[in-house]
């Protein structure tokens, strides 16, 4: 299967487990802003949960619970970063964002309860021994939390009020956080489950994390708000740094192309079996929205 044909059915399976795992809950808006929040998008992270599985022999039955928890752990932090309080977007996926679609309360209950069902995901136990689910709930915990992602969104909102722009160094470390620690933790999910060495898909995460926010900064910019389905030149209007501000647009491309090479050269060692992981990679910088 190619890169797209394995991005377009993995995003079925997902879909199927988010949707077993959502059913016959209360019949309450939010639940029903649960649905509409994990719905769509690309399911790049659920992706490189079950292709780094499948890379090391675990198979896409005993991996889809963690994929499907790292993509309801992503829709909480849309949720949430949408909400008047942090980015105050009114779009997200081409549609209206959950607390234009309903208000704060429900968005704010609902991206909680999206986090809590990415932990209860975690606890299935076909995803293999005790010790197995432990190591992925305390990864995505970290990964998610005041040293990772939610550390990256502090960090932003506090650049939003600063006194200077932020440095490459400092953006660059804010992204790590507020980007790149949940695909982080998506790349190495399947060494986790495999009981595999996950220092080639770390290597591999952290140049395809900051490619991928580059590419966000670039799309800001040059993007089509109908493609992307978002609101565009927020950080622009907002005089905040960005990696095309400090880098300007032919810089961050050419070093979003230089972390795919580093991406891709993490992954020498599989080869061939690395080849769906690599065009991920690829698909990164190129990607339109």
């Amino acid at each position: 299967m190619s890169f797209q044909e394995r991005l377009k059915a993995d995003a079925v399976l997902i879909e199927a487990r988010l949707g077993v795992a959502l059913a016959g809950r209360a019949d309450q808006p939010v639940t029903h802003a649960m649905r509409y929040a994990v719905r769509g998008g690309k399911r790049l992270r659920g992706f490189l949960v079950l292709e780094g599985a499948r890379l090391l022999g675990v198979s896409e039955a005993r991996a889809i619970s963690a994929a499907a928890a790292v993509e309801a752990l992503h829709a909480y932090s849309l949720v949430h970063d949408d909400l008047p309080c942090m980015d105050d977007d009114d779009l997200r996926r081409g549609q209206p964002t959950v607390h234009r679609k309903w208000d704060e309360a429900v968005a704010v209950l609902a991206g909680d309860a999206l986090q809590t069902l990415a932990f209860e995901l975690l606890c299935d136990p076909a995803l293999g021994s005790p010790d197995v689910r432990l190591a992925l709930v305390a990864g995505l915990a970290r990964a998610s939390g005041i040293d990772g992602m939610v550390l990256g969104q502090a960090l932003d909102i506090a650049a939003e009020t600063a006194d200077r722009p932020l440095t490459l160094a400092e953006i660059t470390a804010l992204q790590a956080g507020k980007t790149g620690a949940l695909i982080g933790f998506s790349a190495e999910a399947g060494a986790v489950l495999a009981g595999a060495d996950p220092a080639p898909f770390r290597r591999y995460a952290a140049a395809l994390g900051l490619a991928f926010q580059i590419t966000d900064d670039i799309l800001d910019e040059t993007g089509d708000e109908a493609k992307t389905g978002k609101r565009l030149k927020k950080d622009a209007k907002a005089g905040k740094a960005t990696f095309v501000s400090l880098l300007g647009l032919d810089g961050a491309k050419a070093r979003a192309a230089a972390l795919v090479a580093e991406a891709e050269a993490a992954l020498d060692s599989y080869g061939e079996r690395a080849a769906n992981l690599i065009e991920a990679a690829r698909f990164v910088i190129a990607r339109e929205t």
